[in-house]
């Protein structure tokens, strides 16, 4: 086995030569879980979003706040509204600028992440 894959082998002159077969690979390929390559770690999107608020994409910024808030309590039409557990403004509104997220409401979502670590303490 040559990287966790069946080899064939074959005689190539004197010297022994190794072939992946084309079906391992395709084997080994579809038994990846495609959201492990495409899907970035929630903490990673949050250390993306404090460095640079203005180019994160709607999609993760969606990811974060269902992490950490739920299931958006609205979701239909252009926003998404999450409901936050302390008194006051207990909503977190985030909403799509052509597939990003709007950089007010990243830090918005940043602060009320900050406060749910800090225990809701004002």
């Amino acid at each position: 086995m040559k990287f966790g894959l069946p080899v064939e082998q074959e005689q190539s002159g004197s010297a022994l030569a190794q072939k992946v077969s084309p079906t391992s690979i395709q084997r080994a390929i579809s038994s990846i879980d495609s959201d492990t390559i495409c899907m970035a770690s929630i903490d990673d999107i949050v250390a993306q979003m404090r460095q640079n608020p203005k180019g994160i994409r709607f999609n993760d910024l969606c990811k974060v706040c269902d992490r950490y808030f739920g299931n958006a309590r609205q979701s239909s039409g252009s926003h998404r509204i999450y409901k936050t557990p302390w008194q006051g403004d207990p909503r977190v509104n985030i909403q799509s600028k052509k597939g990003k997220a709007k950089p007010y409401q990243v830090r918005q979502v940043l602060l009320a992440i900050d406060k749910l670590e800090a225990g809701y303490d004002d």
